[in-house]
């Protein structure tokens, strides 16, 4: 920073002073206020819109597609062993690089990133829809994935750096998450609608409409950030980026793949492409840990408190998550005849249940311990799996689908938005959109991985016949929630989410506060 010349104030020290000054009452003050940066309602409702697009649109690109897959088998002649890639390609591209465009996003800005990666979607939509051959629609599905990393980690990015902590960042990241589900049911309706009145790829020119509008939304109301961000200097690691997708492809291609290869675990690209992935995975570990430094993933965002243990519990439910969205569609199908108009249905509460939690918690999480809300979210995460592990033969709708669809909505919207308000809130400005890509990473990641195994749950007791199959994937998925519950009781402390300093005035009050310790006279120390 300059110093000020003479004769000048010097505003550093007086924007500091100011910030000491701020008691528990301004605090919660500021916590309630809309942000400066809008001039009213209508422009703050837009840039809200804009940015919680990114969660909708990427749930209807991940739940949609488990419906379709029937209508892609047939029309696009899939090969047996290629039928989990179209979903399978999107969720691999967007693991593998979340890391590098939050990287991107601190580099470059939010609004930059978060702009482009909803035009992409809208490129990368029209041309699914246009696919002619099924190898043409699983690329053109991995190009969506590059376009949902781009979106995630800049829109966290753009929510953490717009609102301080408080209860209007508290309501602001639960209605975020609480897209999530009106997303999993906007996919689900849209893709029902089109396999049972129109074709399979109305589905996708829907979502490049939706993303044209999000893209269009965004350029006027979200907030430009770009001379701000590069002010911070950021720079890319490449060695991290070419370890980071190397290694992530063939260790989640090696778990997904193994259950449809030829020869499942036997045959040999399997364990070669495995082992290659944990080799450069640890590789990556210690290059980011000991020799990069300006790693993909710095160590120091282990270093906030319960992050490592709160990270590990995230990876264990959201994979649960993930076995649940895709499992409990194909149950509802098979097992149950549901058409595709019923399932959108029966996955109503889903949607609704997180429009009234996204209420509900805008209220309380700053009045209630993050604990024991997460403790509470997981167990919503083990009733989603534990209605689907006993449901007997013709067991109706409101004694087990129902419940568990209130519990899936309990599970994620709870875990979801605590997650991004403690991430967030301990991250500096610098750093937002890092935080945003270790969120999205944890919940893709999980997703990807929990749900290879859970192929593997399917495929090896298949000899139970298909039901019982079905069956031992949800017990699978309940054990999943409940090791997560596990971390959480045993070594994950959140308080509430109150309003409080930022993580940049709190370092600056540190900083002013050792400055004048230095230059202090002895007497005075």
């Amino acid at each position: 920073m300059t110093p000020p010349k003479d004769g000048e104030p010097d505003n550093s020290s007086r924007s500091r002073d100011n910030i000491a000054t701020l008691d528990e009452s301004t605090l919660e003050r500021l916590g309630k206020e809309r942000p400066q940066s809008f001039s009213g309602v209508w422009p703050e409702v837009a840039f809200c819109f804009s940015i919680v697009m990114s969660q909708i649109l990427a749930e209807y690109y991940i739940s949609g597609s488990n419906v379709l897959l029937p209508s892609l088998i047939e029309e696009l002649d899939f090969p047996a062993a290629a039928a989990i890639w179209p979903s399978t390609s999107l969720s691999l591209a967007v693991t593998s690089t979340l890391l590098i465009f939050g990287r991107l996003t601190d580099m470059f800005g939010g609004y930059a990133i978060y702009v482009a990666g909803a035009g992409w979607l809208t490129i990368s939509s029209i041309l699914c829809g246009v696919s002619q051959s099924w190898l043409m629609l699983v690329i053109c599905r991995a190009l969506q994935g590059l376009a949902l990393a781009a979106f995630l980690p800049s829109g966290v990015m753009i929510l953490g750096k717009t609102y301080r902590p408080g209860p209007r960042k508290n309501f602001v990241f639960s209605l975020y998450g609480a897209c999530a589900a009106l997303g999993f049911f906007v996919g689900i309706f849209f893709s029902g609608l089109c396999s049972q009145y129109l074709t399979w790829r109305w589905y996708f020119f829907i979502g490049a409409i939706l993303s044209a509008i999000t893209t269009l939304s965004s350029i006027f109301y979200v907030p430009r950030d770009y001379k701000e961000t590069r002010a911070h200097g950021a720079s890319m690691d490449w060695a991290g980026c070419a370890l980071s997708v190397s290694g992530t492809v063939l260790f989640v291609f090696a778990i997904a793949h193994s259950s449809y290869a030829p020869q499942q675990w036997r045959t040999p690209y399997i364990p070669v492409c495995l082992v290659l992935g944990v080799v450069l995975l640890a590789t990556m570990t210690y290059v980011e840990g000991w020799v990069i430094k300006n790693p993909l993933l710095p160590g120091d965002i282990f270093a906030v408190k319960y992050m490592k243990p709160l990270a590990i519990a995230l990876l264990f439910l959201y994979g649960s998550l993930g076995v649940f969205l895709l499992y409990v569609v194909l149950y509802m199908s098979e097992f149950m005849g549901a058409t595709p108009f019923q399932m959108v249905a029966w996955t109503v509460p889903m949607a609704l249940g997180g429009l009234i939690l996204c209420c509900i918690g805008g209220l309380i999480f700053h009045r209630v311990s993050g604990t024991i809300l997460l403790i509470i979210s997981c167990l919503g995460y083990i009733g989603s799996g534990l209605f689907f592990a006993v449901i007997p033969p013709g067991g109706n709708y409101w004694a087990f689908v129902f419940p568990a669809m209130i519990c899936g909505t309990i599970g994620i919207d709870i875990s979801f938005n605590l997650a991004n308000i403690f991430i967030t809130t301990n991250m500096p400005k610098a750093k937002q959109g890092l935080a945003g890509a270790l969120i999205n990473c944890t919940l893709h990641m999980g997703i990807a991985v929990m749900l290879g195994f859970a192929d593997i749950v399917h495929s090896e007791t298949a000899y139970l016949g298909m039901r019982e199959s079905y069956k031992a994937v949800f017990w699978y998925q309940t054990g999943l929630a409940i090791f997560g519950l596990l971390v959480v009781i045993f070594f994950v402390r959140i308080h509430e989410a109150k309003s409080d300093l930022t993580v940049d005035e709190r370092e600056a009050l540190a900083a002013d506060a050792q400055a004048r310790s230095s230059t202090a006279c002895p007497d005075e120390v």
